[in-house]
């Protein structure tokens, strides 16, 4: 396979701070010979562990931009033992627009592992992680929020996997996080994803979801950032001592932990983020936007748990999801 596009100043095996970026070239009409310039430090001290920590990967998703900025403009060499590799925005123009997907291509980088060199701009940073970066890592950290479209309980996740230990090193990195809650993932789809990208190479991952509705808060932030911080020193990455915090497991056992709008319209939720909910309990009312005096279809609960997510936006699309249960372990 051909060598990646993208290149970079940053020397991975140099002792000390580095600030750079990884330039993807993209000639274009209003910069001909142009590139793309996706921030990256990096922050080494001699041999041990690496941890690999990103945000935006999707675009209108906050909260790991932030609490990674912060680490990247904050975290000495002498403060670590290994390396830590920052990218706070890994869909770079997708943040700039403010957008889920790239602008560009239409790219969900999410979607796009193991991508191509010779592909989509997306394509080919999906490309560079897949060959480059994630053979670096020891443990991978995805930093998620619902962006415009979804709202979440504060969470870190890790996922079921067919090799047990592997599974419980991922495990231990997620409780380790701290989040309010913790939640053993199931995905609606896993093909193409980061997620998937980084486990299937060995790697521990754990991804999270802080909030959502495309901003984000005090809260938020401090989770992401006490989270990043306790996994480097559960990793022994940062000679420190974790900040501890309660946590409450959730699992998802199946696919009746999904709810899917059939229907367009406005939307009235019936119980709050967080809230508990029994089987056949009224999730939410759809509310025809075309005409008055009609009854409004409701949403019922399939399965009992904690209502871990729901659609953030007043109007509601067929084949949205409106809400995410999750069941206590």
């Amino acid at each position: 396979m051909q060598e990646s596009p993208i290149s970079t100043r940053i020397d991975f095996d140099a002792d000390g701070v580095q600030h750079g970026h990884l330039k993807l070239p993209y000639s274009r009409d209003d910069s001909a010979w142009g590139a793309l310039m996706i921030p990256i430090t990096v922050v080494r001290n001699g041999p041990g562990t690496t941890a690999l920590l990103t945000g935006a990967n999707h675009g209108d998703e906050y909260e790991g931009p932030v609490a990674l900025c912060k680490l990247a403009a904050g975290l000495e060499s002498e403060q670590i033992r290994g390396r830590v590799i920052i990218v706070p925005f890994m869909n770079h123009p997708a943040l700039k627009a403010g957008r889920r997907t790239s602008p560009i291509d239409n790219g969900n980088l999410n979607r796009m592992f193991p991508g191509r060199p010779d592909g989509t701009p997306t394509e080919k940073i999906a490309d560079y992680f897949q060959r480059y970066l994630l053979p670096m890592a020891d443990v991978v950290v995805d930093i998620h929020s619902g962006g415009r479209t979804l709202e979440f309980i504060p969470f870190a996740a890790a996922h079921v996997l067919d090799d047990k230990a592997h599974e419980a090193r991922c495990m231990a990195a997620m409780h380790a996080f701290a989040a309010p809650w913790s939640l053993i993932m199931l995905e609606i789809d896993a093909s193409g994803l980061y997620d998937t990208a980084a486990e299937a190479l060995g790697k521990t991952f754990v991804t999270t979801e802080l909030g959502g509705g495309g901003g984000t808060s005090p809260e938020t932030i401090a989770i992401a950032e006490r989270g990043i911080r306790n996994i480097l020193i559960h990793e022994n990455i940062l000679q420190a001592q974790a900040e501890q915090a309660k946590t409450r497991l959730l699992e998802m056992p199946d696919d009746r932990c999904y709810v899917s709008a059939e229907h367009d319209g406005l939307l009235e939720p019936c119980i709050g983020l967080g809230c508990e909910v029994q089987t056949g309990e009224v999730l939410a009312r759809i509310y025809s936007t075309a005409r008055t005096g009609v009854k409004p279809v409701e949403y019922a609960a399939t399965i009992g748990g904690i209502v871990l997510a729901r659609h953030h936006p007043g109007l509601i699309q067929m084949g949205d999801t409106l809400a995410v249960i999750g069941v206590p372990a």
